[in-house]
């Protein structure tokens, strides 16, 4: 196929949050002769667009079509419209919103000083029969939308008096429109997009709502992602603002936890709506989304207050879910839950770390949470896109940026964030089998270890980049762990998994060095951190203990006499974890591998802080917190305030139920991927557990529980799969 190569615009000039430029709509009229064989319009819209044919949205999903640089891939959409065209006149229209390509709300991250910023601009192909009928360019014409301003992160602002019915049919008179302008073309690879569209999951009504303050305060039962839509009958120039958030207090609505940086509270996380004031009007913002579970509504009057004023649409990618849990104990089922719930609001197109005040993929949650996601979720399609996006932006060194897409921004990740391109990839193949994951990113985990060894420090070993991020009741970048150990361990365990994925595909290129590379991180980690089998004293935490363990520092003898430290570090920590979120994937895995998973089990359901019982049971939590919190009996601080309250990297919980607690073990070190390990671990406060996850299009399910004082098994699994039961 042929990618359109002229893009077009309406004008030069572009939004900024001190000057407001309207989204543009465009359209053409076009003749088609004769009968229609085939149609397929190609389009790429920078930033995100709506696509119609006489009338018709036929827009794949919300936001499309890719969140990427345009200056590095640059993603198509086609559709075929064969059944949407006549013979004879017929109209394309558009509207263009300002998606990634101009994005004042990420300053923080330089996207405002992207060098692709630009007015929106798209290019478009219509073929019929097999033939080019039409290419954009200056046939088509354009004018200001009502949508008067957007921004991926900030919100969005309609003003209906600005609306022009019909604009996008056949019959319309365009006459005074003007001519679209030529824009520049942006300089990355053409690409169809294969990721996930994204799509409505569901709406929700209000749970409450009362008058706070100035407005009016609505409650939904969710933490979640997406937009309001108002429905509303007001008066002419009426304007209306919904300011949306996670925290309320007694003071009402608060955006606090969300605003950091040079970011004014008076635009972000709104929509505003301007009334035409002809009867009942409903708007749902069309460019933008939002992470909350609060609304306050500023400019309504009483009578306008009803259950029906706000709808809130949760969208977000159209991942499948293949994979279920569930147990006698409901607050595992809950954080279960708040676990997928979590995964999806924060997955538009990627994972981003959170929904509302960044949006960015950062390549740590990523690795973080890539096996969980993938137990829930049919997110292969979407992972393998974000995987293209982070090779296209390595850099010749073989860096891996923090945050992909990025427009430079983000160096500091380090290994525990640069091993997304080894977790993803790798739990990818484990889970579906496809060895095409691994043969497009092999490469870059060669180059990238290569550079890596280029980090050593003085001592021999690897501290650039970021630590055990968020330790409980620590500063999010001053862990008790120091960095030079989670980094170091990571990068071995990126190692083995290259190894093991080179193994896969029988391409040993540079296995010599990786293995070479890996027994030497190994060796100096011992020299430094190592002593009689345990961590040194003077290192010794619940997150650098379990690492070591899980990572394969220790010998086997070795192993009994770290696991003692590692439940004398427990104990001391008053049987409550104390980890950020690195040791957060390792620490519950490490105890129920060696025996204890009543204690991992106990961890986790502490009733007191920390503990992911205790979020839901103080704090009320429909979402994983950025931060575990201590709160009052009301879900308040007791002291400091909330971070973001939808983060996903403490996710690994989830595998835990999955692999741990019902058994299911696909494709142990990747060696045979028709090998099922089951091996549940009997917790004792637990009386039933059940977890399926569909692979390869068949459905794999464990299931026991404790009948008359013993415990039945079942499994489940087609003939084709190699069952080994180890219990």
């Amino acid at each position: 196929m042929e990618f359109p190569k002229s893009f077009i615009q309406k004008s030069k000039e572009y939004a900024t949050c001190e000057k407001f430029v309207s989204a543009p709509y465009f359209r053409k009229t076009f003749n088609v002769k004769g009968e229609i064989d085939s149609a397929q319009i190609t389009v790429c819209g920078l930033g995100f667009y709506e696509l119609y044919v006489n009338g018709k949205n036929i827009t794949k999903g919300l936001l499309a079509p890719y969140v990427s640089n345009p200056d590095v891939l640059l993603y198509y959409d086609t559709y075929e419209v064969k059944c949407d065209l006549v013979p004879g006149k017929n109209v394309i229209a558009l509207v263009l919103g300002n998606g990634f390509l101009n994005n004042p709300g990420g300053n923080v991250w330089d996207f405002d000083k992207a060098t692709f910023r630009d007015a929106p601009k798209f290019a478009l192909r219509l073929d019929v029969n097999g033939k080019k009928l039409l290419e954009s360019d200056q046939s088509f014409v354009c004018a200001p939308s009502p949508i008067i301003f957007d921004d991926y992160r900030i919100g969005e602002h309609y003003d209906a008096r600005e609306e022009i019915k019909g604009w996008n049919e056949i019959d319309f008179d365009d006459s005074n429109w003007q001519k679209a302008i030529i824009a520049s073309v942006p300089k990355g690879e053409a690409r169809i997009c294969e990721a996930d569209p994204i799509r409505v999951e569901k709406e929700m009504k209000p749970e409450k709502f009362y008058k706070a303050g100035d407005g009016y305060l609505y409650k939904f039962p969710q933490n979640n992602t997406g937009v309001c839509r108002l429905k509303i009958c007001g008066k002419r120039g009426q304007k209306i603002v919904l300011t949306y958030g996670e925290v309320v207090n007694e003071n009402g609505l608060t955006i606090k936890n969300l605003i950091f940086g040079d970011r004014s509270p008076t635009l972000m996380h709104k929509d505003v709506y301007v009334c035409k004031g002809e009867g009942e009007e409903v708007y749902t913002p069309r460019f933008t989304y939002h992470g909350f579970q609060y609304v306050f509504v500023e400019g309504i009057t009483g009578e306008q207050v009803s259950e029906d004023l706000l709808t809130y649409v949760v969208f977000h990618s159209d991942i499948k879910s293949v994979g279920s849990f569930e147990c006698s104990d409901e607050i595992l089922n809950k954080i279960q839950d708040n676990v997928r719930r979590s995964d999806v609001s924060n997955f538009h197109y990627f994972p981003t770390d959170c929904p509302q005040r960044e949006k960015n993929g950062w390549t740590g949650d990523i690795a973080l949470s890539a096996e969980q996601i993938m137990l829930n979720f049919s997110a292969q399609n979407s992972f393998k896109v974000w995987l293209d996006n982070l090779r296209a932006q390595q850099k010749e060194s073989g860096q891996i940026m923090d945050i992909i897409p990025t427009t430079g921004w983000g160096e500091c990740g380090g290994p525990s964030w640069d091993s997304a391109l080894m977790q993803t990839t790798y739990h990818v193949y484990k889970y579906t089998g496809n060895r095409k994951i691994l043969e497009d990113n092999i490469g870059a985990m060669r180059k990238y270890l290569r550079y890596a060894k280029t980090k050593i420090n003085e001592n021999g070993l690897f501290s650039y980049g970021l630590g055990d991020w968020v330790q409980i009741d620590k500063p999010a970048s001053r862990p008790d762990t120091p960095k030079e150990i989670t980094n170091t361990l990571a990068l071995l365990d990126c190692c083995t998994k290259t190894m093991r994925i080179m193994e896969v595909l029988d391409d040993f290129t540079d296995y010599d060095y990786v293995k070479e590379f890996a027994c030497y991180i190994k060796k100096r980690f011992r020299e430094v951190y190592v002593e009689n089998g345990r961590i040194k004293e003077e290192y010794k935490t619940q997150t650098a203990i379990a690492m070591s363990i899980y990572m394969g520092i220790f010998e086997e003898n070795e192993i009994p006499t770290a696991l003692a430290q590692l439940l004398d570090k427990i104990k001391e920590d008053n049987d409550h974890f104390n980890i950020g979120v690195l040791g957060s994937r390792v620490l519950f895995r490490v105890l129920s591998i060696y025996g204890y998973a009543d204690l991992a089990y106990k961890l986790i359901t502490q009733k007191t802080h920390p503990s992911y019982a205790n979020q839901i049971l103080c704090g009320k939590a429909t979402t994983l917190w950025e931060t575990f919190v201590d709160t009052d009996e009301n879900g308040n601080p007791k002291k400091g305030g909330f971070s973001s309250l939808n983060h996903h990297f403490w996710g690994d919980v989830s595998a835990w139920f999955y692999k741990y607690l019902c058994g299911i073990n696909i494709n142990p070190n990747l060696k045979d991927p028709y090998l099922i390990e089951i091996c549940p671990k009997f917790v004792s406060a637990i009386n039933y557990a059940k977890a399926e996850r569909e692979y390869m299009g068949e459905k794999i399910s464990v299931e026991w529980r404790r009948v008359n004082g013993k415990i039945e098994v079942t499994v489940n699994a087609p003939s084709k799969f190699r069952i080994v039961k180890k219990y």
